[in-house]
């Protein structure tokens, strides 16, 4: 069965929270306790939980190192799959250095830019190549995963590109909307819309 996507961006949240939960040492929590770190209810938490299968021992709560275990064993791929950023910018340099160590089965192996500054440098831990070399390392890295950090008005002809050249799955940080075929997977983050979205909910409870 195909998981929800929001079922999946909420899987990886309590992967990171539990992560988080090792490092105080604890070895067991509760539903309602994930669910207060995550300001989602421990219903949801259930549910989601009951969706891979995965149940609690009743007097201790959810073994965290074992639910770790199990949601990885769900959302991460058998295999490690490769990732691109496209455009490796302040934007791109950010996502780079956030990326590096945080998943074991990501690798972020390449970056491209046109800048002839960056070219062929490492760059926030990941070597530069041109954007005229892009379909010949896609291929020779076996590169599944785009994150496109360029400007907007290039968003579209270089999601189309990467799409030509094998890419499965594309990051969207531009502003710009994409339009991919059925079996890419894309995931547009919309930076303004998360923006007014806080400030409406700050609009809202001021007093």
């Amino acid at each position: 069965m195909q998981l929800p996507g929001k079922t999946v961006e909420r899987l990886s949240a309590y992967r990171r929270t539990l992560l988080g939960c090792l490092d105080e040492k604890r070895s067991f929590i509760f539903s309602h306790e994930l669910a207060a770190r995550l300001q989602i209810t421990a219903v949801q938490v259930r549910r989601d939980l009951m969706l891979i299968d995965y149940s609690s021992v009743q007097r201790k709560g959810y073994d965290i190192r074992a639910l770790i275990d199990a949601i990885g064993a769900i959302i991460d791929s058998e295999e490690s799959l490769n990732v691109a950023i496209i455009g490796i910018g302040n934007l791109g340099r950010a996502v780079a250095n956030y990326f590096k160590g945080k998943r074991s089965k990501l690798n972020l192996v390449a970056s491209f830019d046109t800048d002839p500054l960056k070219i062929n440098k490492v760059i926030s831990g990941v070597r530069c190549y041109p954007y005229n070399e892009m379909e010949k390392i896609i291929r020779e890295l076996d590169i599944k995963i785009a994150i496109l950090t360029v400007p907007p008005d290039f968003a579209k002809e270089i999601a189309e590109e990467t799409v030509r050249f094998g890419i499965k799955g594309i990051l969207n940080y531009t502003t710009i909307p994409l339009n991919v075929p059925t079996w890419v997977y894309l995931e547009e983050y919309d930076m303004i819309t998360s923006i007014e979205k806080v400030a409406y909910f700050v609009k809202e409870t001021r007093i």
